[in-house]
This record gives C-alpha cells, structure tokens and sequence, in this order.
C-alpha cells in the first residue's frame, strides 16, 4: 500500500509539472488579450439589443478573465437580455481551453469543443428571449446603473504578470489534487471498470457532470477537462458540464441581482440546457 502511494504520489506530481510552462504561456497570452480588449468586449455586448445571444455566445467563449462574471453584472443593470446572459454562461470555456492546450489536444478537438458550446449558447439564449418576450410577455425594465460599476472576481487588476503566476498556480494545485485522486482509483481499481462505471450511463453521467458543472469557481471546468482528457467522460456527459459550468458567473449574479426567484429560474435553465444537450449528443451518438 505505501509503494503504491509513493507511486501515485510521484505519477502525479511529474505529470503536473510537465504542464506548468504550457500553463504559463497560455494564461499569459490570455492576460493580454484581456487587457488589450477586455473593455471593448464588454462595450460590444452592451450594444448588442436583439442579437445579444450572437454576441454574447462568441464573446463568452473567448478565453478572458471573468467575462461571465461581468456579464452577470450587465444583466442586474438590465443593459442585456436573460437570453444574453445565458448564452455567455452556456459558450464560457473558464479553464477549459488553458487546460486543453497544457494537454496538446488538438486544434480540431478545441475547435470542436469552443463551436458546439457557442451554437448551443447561441441557439438557447435567442430561444429563452421568444420565450419571456412572448409568451411571459416580459416587459422592458429600467436601467440600474449601480450594478455597471460592480467588480467581477478577478485578478487582472494586479498586472498581467501577476495575475498569470495567480491563476497558474492555482490550476496547477487543482490539477495537481485531480490527478492524484485519478491516479489513486486507477492503481486501486483498474482503468477500465471506472471508464466503464463512469461513462457506461450516458444520461446519468450527463446529470453528474451538470452537478459538478455548477459549482461555481474554475474547479468545475479543471475536473470536467482532466476526466474527458483521461477518458473517464464521455463527449455528451463533458460538454453537459462544460455547457452548465458559468464559473464565478453564477455567485456574482447572486449577489448583485436581488431577484431570488429570477436567480433560481437563470440557474435551473442553464442546469437544464446544459444537461439536456449533452444527453442528446449521447443518444445521436456524438463524439469528438
């Protein structure tokens, strides 16, 4: 038993640190492209009117700090729709894309992924605006400009520097814990029976990946990744995580929109959108 733990202890710290220049680079490309346009992305949302779910779902799967969380915060002002707000929940890649290019997957595999998560975004945020413009016949609500000036969870404030050695390290340390406990099942258990267990109920596995989706840090998108990327997920049950994980978007809308019920209603729908896709890519037997 301790010459098994010494073993996964050791598996898993040197596949970890072989990520960690890939991690870097990545997360310091990210912090440019966020400084360089970050204000622009949020100002093209803004005047987005109808097509916002157009804007919203490309925009929202761009790799920026935090764009979930400001859109969030656009839609307690009410400068975008709720059919807006989903559709940069639903195409948001939060840690997905660094991990995935720290893990050489393909470009084809990435593209993939970003282009079903913005078709489904965009798809389901111009469904959810017909709805409550027609049948709930929701009617136009005022401003709140108090709510432009709240500050998403971020760390870009400190530097583009700093703010890259922030989130490195804290995805490394996720990583570093995922790959632990994955490298501790397999010793005990055996690959193939948990492949087998985890991805053998393609509805089930789609409602556990939701679950695991909603919770709101990068945590969400590091476990779904890492466990797609091992082979313990299959394509349907990932992208039902991926499509339901918003990041901090979803605990920034809770404290900023003082609508509970409304709050409830955003987060039931992304839960239900999310999962309800991955399970029909299952059935039609979608694979990347």
């Amino acid at each position: 038993m301790l010459e098994m733990l010494k073993g996964v202890i050791w598996d898993s710290l040197s596949d970890s640190i072989k990520l960690l220049p890939f991690l870097f680079f990545t997360y310091l490309i990210m912090e440019y492209l966020e400084h360089m346009a970050g204000d622009k992305m949020q100002a093209a949302i803004r005047k987005s009117g109808k097509g916002g779910p157009i804007f919203g779902s490309i925009l929202g799967a761009f790799p920026q700090c935090g764009f979930s969380a400001a859109a969030s915060n656009l839609y307690a002002g009410r400068i975008i729709t709720m059919g807006t707000l989903l559709s940069v929940y639903l195409s948001t890649s939060d840690e997905m894309l660094p991990i995935l290019i720290s893990e050489k997957a393909g470009v084809g595999l990435i593209l993939r992924i970003l282009g079903t998560k913005i078709v489904i975004g965009m798809a389901a945020g111009f469904a959810v605006d017909i709805i409550m413009n027609k049948i709930l016949k929701k009617k136009n609500e005022k401003l709140r400009i108090e709510h432009l000036c709240e500050q998403h969870n971020c760390h870009c404030e400190n530097g583009i520097l700093r703010s890259t050695l922030h989130h490195t390290l804290e995805i490394f340390i996720y990583i570093l814990l995922i790959s632990f406990v994955l490298n501790f099942l397999v010793a005990a258990v055996g690959k193939e029976l948990l492949i087998s267990i985890m991805s053998g109920r393609p509805v089930i596995g789609a409602v556990i990946a939701g679950v695991i989706g909603l919770i709101p840090n990068c945590a969400a998108s590091v476990i779904i990744t890492q466990l797609y990327l091992e082979g313990f997920l299959s394509t349907g049950a990932m992208m039902a995580g991926l499509l339901v994980g918003a990041g901090v978007g979803i605990l920034v809308l809770l404290r900023v929109n003082d609508n509970t019920k409304e709050n409830v209603r955003i987060i039931a729908l992304l839960y239900g959108i999310g999962v309800i896709a991955g399970i029909l890519m299952e059935l039609l037997g979608i694979s990347f």
